[in-house]
């Protein structure tokens, strides 16, 4: 894995060990970024279910201010971590070993906002509408910001979702992204509220 553009451009990238991360494909991640970007003037992004942290760092690489990092697992963590330092962005980041519910309703809690937040779960965890009906009801994507979610071709997203619309579709093999944007007033009666409390 590498950084494919921006400030750290080439840098190499450490991935998790063992079987139980599935990294992003260099061409999915470009691809994502081509169609949020490519590049940011500012602003903050979370990488929910972070992995090696490669979506993030790219985010930091083509100029995002601040990102936040969640993983649950400790190998993660410490990769995320690592890949922080060898592309000298760790003063810019936060990393956190915590679950995504526990993750959001902190962020919550301290009412930030986020020009884009990636969500890449393990394809068996099946959490896209609930991390949408979260955004929708904490009001932690900015304006305009963007939802990324990577997912199994097969797995059907909504097209609407409280607020988030999406706009953008891209299919790579057995994986599928979903982008959505932000647009104030734009709900429609799509159940987007949460199932359960965070």
């Amino acid at each position: 894995m590498r950084v494919i553009s921006g400030s750290k451009k080439g840098r190499k990238l450490h991935a998790v060990p063992g079987w139980n991360t599935r990294p992003t494909a260099d061409r999915v991640k470009e691809a994502i970024f081509n169609m949020i970007g490519p590049y940011f003037s500012g602003g903050m992004g979370l990488d929910l279910f972070a992995g090696s942290g490669a979506l993030g760092i790219e985010g930091l690489s083509r100029g995002l201010d601040k990102v936040i990092f969640v993983d649950h697992d400790r190998s993660a963590v410490q990769t995320i971590k690592r890949n922080l330092e060898l592309c000298d962005l760790a003063q810019q980041a936060e990393v956190f070993k915590t679950d995504w519910k526990r993750a959001l309703a902190s962020i919550a809690r301290r009412k930030l906002s986020f020009q884009v937040i990636w969500c890449d779960p393990p394809y068996q965890m099946n959490v896209y509408r609930e991390v949408m009906a979260w955004a929708n009801q904490h009001g932690t994507l900015a304006e305009e910001g963007v939802l990324v979610c990577e997912h199994k071709r097969e797995l059907p997203l909504p097209e609407k979702c409280g607020d988030l619309i999406r706009f953008k579709h891209g299919e790579y093999g057995i994986t599928a992204v979903s982008v959505y944007i932000k647009m104030g007033g734009a709900q429609d009666g799509t159940d987007c509220r949460l199932s359960g409390q965070f």
